[in-house]
């Protein structure tokens, strides 16, 4: 294998193995050693390849998210009920979605509540500027469906759906994944459906176009 692959298939390894050592650890717990010793390689190369474990953590988190999915890889028939629609079905997926992506999830946790100001600033400055989530694009869609209000800058609006889109499905994993992390009441599959209806009624009255708004 030339010397470039092996390179890249290394630190593919290295990046794995973070990722799941951070979710299982959290940022401050995990040890790079710990890591180097799992894989069988010196420190030194996990270091080579990333830089510090700041970088180790940024580019394991990059990983993390950029395996989640988009708002538009909702289901076409999903789509085709609306903005609103798309958005209630990536709610009411949460749980399931944590189930299947396990250690993505739990990594974005612990690097939007779990990591140090200075990492938090980096990871806001990648979701930025990368949308990860195609959260742009999604509002563009639901301003040419007409079913967004157009007085508002639609980057404002996409802002506001990254921002409490994103702490609201935490608040349906953080208990699963760090009990009394953020504060819910008891598991009820009957609330929490509750409270996705509320949630959306309320963006949809924030940000639906005035016909909609109830």
């Amino acid at each position: 294998m030339p010397e470039q692959a092996r390179s890249r298939e290394k630190r593919s390894r290295i990046l794995a193995a973070a990722m799941r050592l951070f979710a299982e650890k959290g940022y401050q717990a995990a040890r790079v050693e710990d890591l180097a010793s799992s894989l069988g390689i010196a420190k030194g190369s996990v270091f080579r390849h990333f830089g510090t474990k700041e970088g180790l953590f940024l580019a394991a988190y990059r990983e993390a998210v950029a395996s989640l999915p988009r708002y538009l890889d909702a289901p076409g028939p999903v789509r085709a009920r609306g903005f609103f629609a798309t958005l209630r079905y990536w709610l009411e997926r949460t749980e399931h979605l944590l189930r299947e992506d396990f250690i993505p999830y739990r990594l974005t946790l612990v690097g939007n509540y779990g990591s140090d100001l200075l990492l938090r600033r980096e990871i806001n400055r990648y979701l930025v500027r990368e949308d990860p989530y195609g959260t742009v694009a999604f509002v563009r869609e639901g301003l040419r469906r007409g079913e967004l209000r157009k007085d508002v800058d639609p980057g404002l609006v996409a802002s506001l759906l990254d921002w409490t889109v994103d702490r609201f499905q935490d608040s349906l994993l953080a208990e699963d994944l760090f009990p009394g992390f953020l504060r819910r009441g008891p598991r009820d599959p009957a609330r929490t459906k509750k409270r996705i209806t509320e949630f959306v009624r309320v963006l949809e009255d924030a940000l639906g176009r005035p016909a909609r708004r109830r």
